[in-house]
């Protein structure tokens, strides 16, 4: 006896949604999503399109969004100018140094933590953060004192007998604002790294020490390429902004110091030259990601975890 077709059973379809509605999980996730997409577009997206509009005029004589006949007078300015691709440059290389050295010094805070720190690594994260409970400018301008002529490093010295008289040439100078952005940047580099040491199964360095590997040979063989993507990651963080950075060298570097980032607040403080000023930011901002994408395209994370072939 054969069962009709009407007896068989059937697969389930999918859920039926009563009165027709909309799905309730998608609606959740719009809701979610709308509040920080519309700050990131507020913030982000529309300054970004505001300042490639400026850059177009030919000058800000009039209101600032009156029609206006676009222009390349800007950006043929700034090509031809010689002298912003030098200070660009320097300040890509000033930015690569202060990137190297800051994650250099925060690897090993972020293994101490990770690793050796144990039941007080909260509270020694803390502690790495307590100095961004005081105003950046309030650090930068204590660089500035202990640099200066009667500050503490000048002291320091003359009382050890190692100087005569105070050193000039602590402040006012590209040194003087390395050491204050990696000091200012090291909590901010040790953060992806600690993310990234975080993720390593402590069974891999158990298994390699059964394996008779060194100390060395684990963090060599193990830890460092496992920690890597965090490694990058603390990289690009600080690269980026450092690129554009204009109130540390303003401080503390002087005229020896200029950076990109103080030609264009010049621009758009004392020149008024609006226009100007936001070509030079987009030429920066497209050099900067160009680097960045260069970078990862060099060391892909993805690549580094794969297994040797």
């Amino acid at each position: 006896m054969t069962a009709s077709a009407d007896q068989l059973p059937r697969a389930p379809g999918p859920p039926t949604r009563r009165g027709g509605g909309s799905d309730p999980r998608r609606s959740s996730f719009w809701l979610l999503l709308s509040p920080p997409a519309l700050v990131l577009g507020l913030f982000l997206i529309v300054p970004v399109l505001l300042m490639i509009a400026v850059s177009f005029r030919a000058d800000i004589s009039g209101q600032l969004l009156a029609p206006f006949t676009p222009t390349l007078k800007q950006f043929a300015q700034a090509f031809a100018g010689a002298g912003y691709w030098r200070v660009l440059g320097i300040s890509a290389l000033t930015a690569f140094g202060v990137a190297v050295i800051a994650v250099l010094t925060a690897y090993p805070v972020a293994y101490f933590l990770a690793f050796r720190a144990g039941k007080r690594a909260s509270l020694y994260l803390i502690l790495l953060l307590v100095p961004f409970w005081t105003s950046y400018l309030l650090r930068v301008m204590a660089w500035k004192l202990m640099l200066g002529e009667q500050g503490v490093v000048n002291e320091v010295l003359m009382g050890a007998g190692l100087i005569d008289e105070p050193l000039d040439a602590l402040l006012y100078n590209r040194g003087a604002v390395v050491v204050t952005l990696v000091y200012v940047w090291i909590p901010f580099a040790a953060l992806p790294i600690l993310a990234g040491l975080g993720r390593i199964d402590v069974r891999l360095h158990e298994a390699a020490a059964d394996l008779y590997g060194s100390p060395v040979q684990v963090f060599r063989r193990v830890t460092l390429p496992l920690s890597l993507p965090g490694v990058v990651a603390a990289f690009l963080m600080v690269f980026i902004p450092t690129v554009g950075e204009y109130v540390t060298p303003l401080l503390v570097g002087g005229t020896g110091g200029t950076m990109y980032g103080n030609l264009i607040q010049d621009f758009f403080t004392r020149a008024a030259n609006w226009p100007l000023g936001s070509a030079l930011s987009i030429i920066m901002l497209t050099v900067t990601l160009g680097l960045v994408i260069v970078g990862l395209r060099i060391v892909d994370p993805r690549r580094l975890l794969e297994p040797a072939s």
